[in-house]
């Protein structure tokens, strides 16, 4: 073995491709092997929900054109080591009653969210779990130890920083990740994982609130943000969660996850923060330090089908100093990142950046690892799925770090960001043909998905050869789409060399029932060049009013209606709903490429204006007053005959 990027490295022929049996004793220094993986047992309390469970999915409506449902896909509860520290006392059973409208008490507050959610996923840390179940639960094993006595008395926010960078940052960020002094043995890790499920079948509501089954694995070699969020399709779960201290390397988590869909699990993992880390999301080197190749891409695209576009800790699509023509990458930078850990911003961090990378590899090796669809979460260490309205960011994500006005307007929160650079989050939607757990899991592992930046706005395109322009009928629209062509996330046939055949993409956008209305609705398409360089357009299919098109190529920004002295917007200008069409006139059948749809609202106040005004403060100078939220499709992708 040898030490690469921080973490440790094992020879290639110990990885293959997915499904395979692949032995995990070399990745992980001797532990059991995928031969040994076990499912988890039922318990009696999971067990007595099963009957119910089914007997709901059974009566759950169904649409076979699918319905957008809005959810959280990345949530801290007490059980995360960290959001302990910080102040979390809310469980899984409580974040998912939070999540379904449930009024809770948050940083001392009375706090809830403004939309309920369709669906949740609680993603704590699989580091520290057992260590959580020791410090909480009455009786458990290593309960009554000093440490953990400690870490329940403290109260001083300045104490648990220091107790958080000992016992959690020191080991995740070293290379050789390990269990604090006070960790009572991997029994209690079952233990709180067996909470964490319990939890997410009693709150399963099949056609009206769906939980899914899932962990958080926090990569961090040398302080790069290489984390993974781990769902699974039903409760054929693993007996207990993989953390970074067990396997340090995104290979081999894959490897684990191989054995687990060989013995019946159906696991996907979908990486966050992009733009924290450091430059190795899109590593072109392996963990081994070998140029990627076929096999580590199509083993990376198995297993990881979609990507988070933005969350508290920032906009990953795209950022204006590396984007200086795209006019909205100014959008939620969080530029202190950069200050902290040693990160340094750069180009390579960003999706866009991966999007368009994955089709070289499609060229030169002929797999994609970067054939992601698109999702959006919160990070949310308060326990509070998606809380993501602007003028609800009072109680803040990370409990006392940013719980106060003074703390988001002038503090560092973590160590990691400063507080005016967090924003409230983002939100996953999918389209699903039911509000259950397997329609939703099927939908993201097909990449019918779309983000949005934390609004309701529900965004839909679909891309054919064949396909007829927009029907004033919504669902003709959809119909024909399915019919004549492939849906975001799709993969458009080859079209034989020097055809010429018309490409259309179809899109249409609402606003949610609470939201800002529609300034316009874009497509970027990404593909590489024939010299080999990445290229990327921006084009505008449709917006609101009758603004024109310059000679610039760019269309004029839509009227702000927001009023800074008192946090206010009118819905005057704008439009509810945008559909376009747009005929892609440079399509070269002989070159990948991919497109995606990004729609934007009107500009409304940023939660910092909210906290000034309520506060009656000065608005922060450097620090925009307004945003203009948006949302993402997941791209659909075209791929020349080889």
């Amino acid at each position: 073995m040898r030490t690469t990027r921080g973490v440790t490295a094992i020879r290639r022929s110990t990885i293959g491709t997915a499904g395979s049996s692949l032995l995990l004793a070399a990745c992980i220094g001797g532990a059991a092997g995928a031969d040994d993986l076990k499912l988890m047992a039922s318990t009696p309390a999971i067990q007595k929900e099963q009957a119910r469970i089914m007997a709901a999915e059974a009566r759950a409506a169904v649409n076979p054109l699918r319905d957008a449902y809005f959810g959280e896909t990345h949530v801290h509860t007490a059980y995360s080591l960290d959001a302990y520290l910080g102040g979390a006392r809310l469980t899984p059973d409580a974040a998912y009653r939070f999540a379904q409208g449930e009024t809770m008490t948050v940083n001392g507050q009375r706090h809830r969210i403004v939309e309920p959610l369709d669906f949740a996923a609680v993603t704590d840390h699989a580091e520290y779990l057992g260590e959580m179940y020791s410090t909480m639960v009455d009786g458990a094993p290593g309960h009554d130890q000093d440490k953990l006595k400690e870490l329940r008395s403290m109260t001083s926010f300045e104490e648990r920083e220091t107790w958080f960078l000992n016992y959690v940052v020191k080991s995740n960020r070293s290379d050789t990740p390990q269990h604090p002094p006070f960790f009572a043995g991997p029994e209690t890790v079952k233990s709180a994982w067996i909470i964490e499920l319990e939890a997410t079948e009693r709150n399963y509501q099949p056609g009206k609130f769906t939980t899914i089954p899932a962990f958080e694995w926090s990569a961090a070699p040398k302080g790069g943000n290489l984390h993974r969020n781990v769902f699974f399709r039903d409760i054929r779960v693993p007996e207990i969660p993989m953390s970074y201290i067990d396997i340090n390397r995104e290979d081999a988590l894959w490897a684990w996850m191989g054995g687990l869909e060989k013995i019946g699990a159906s696991v996907i993992a979908i990486p966050h923060n992009s733009n924290a880390s450091k430059g190795m999301m899109f590593d072109p080197l392996d963990p081994q330090d070998k140029p990627i190749d076929a096999a580590y891409a199509r083993t990376r695209a198995h297993f990881e089908p979609l990507i988070e576009m933005m969350q508290i800790k920032g906009n990953s699509e795209v950022h204006r100093s590396f984007w200086a023509a795209d006019e909205f990458a100014n959008f939620e930078n969080a530029d202190s990142m950069a200050n902290y850990s040693g990160r340094v911003a750069k180009k390579e961090n960003f999706v866009r950046y991966g999007l368009v990378k994955g089709l070289e590899y499609e060229s030169s090796l002929g797999a994609n690892p970067y054939k992601y669809g698109i999702v959006g979460g919160t990070d949310s260490h308060n326990g509070t799925p998606a809380d993501t309205d602007e003028s609800n960011f009072a109680v803040g994500s990370h409990g006392a770090a940013d719980g106060t006005v003074a703390r988001r307007r002038t503090a560092d929160v973590g160590g990691w960001i400063g507080g005016v650079d967090l924003n409230p989050g983002a939100l996953t939607g999918v389209w699903a043909t039911s509000n259950t757990r397997g329609a939703i899991w099927d939908a993201m592992k097909a990449k019918e998905t779309f983000a949005t930046s934390g609004v309701r706005i529900k965004v839909r395109m679909f891309a054919g050869f064949d396909l007829p322009g927009p029907d004033a009928n919504p669902k003709a629209m959809v119909e024909n789409g399915y019919k004549f062509g492939v849906p975001m996330g799709g993969t458009l046939p080859a079209v034989a060399a020097g055809e010429k055949r018309p490409l259309r993409f179809n899109v249409t956008a609402i606003k949610g029932p609470k939201d800002a209305n529609l300034d316009r609705i874009q497509i970027i398409k990404g593909w590489i060049g024939a010299d080999g360089t990445p290229q990327e357009k921006i084009i505008n299919v449709a917006w609101s009013g009758d603004r024109k098109i310059g000679s610039d190529g760019k269309l004029p920004p839509v009227a702000s209606t927001v009023d800074l002295k008192t946090a206010t917007y009118s819905n005057s200008v704008g439009s509810p709903q945008l559909t376009g069409s747009w005929v892609d006139d440079a399509f070269d059948p002989a070159q990948h490429a991919l497109y995606y749809a990004r729609v934007l609202q009107i500009p409304t106040p940023r939660w910092s204006t909210y906290d000034a005004v309520r506060a009656k403060l000065p608005l922060l100078d450097g620090v925009a007053a307004t945003v203009q939220e948006r949302a993402w499709t997941s791209p659909i992708w075209y791929t020349a005959a080889r």
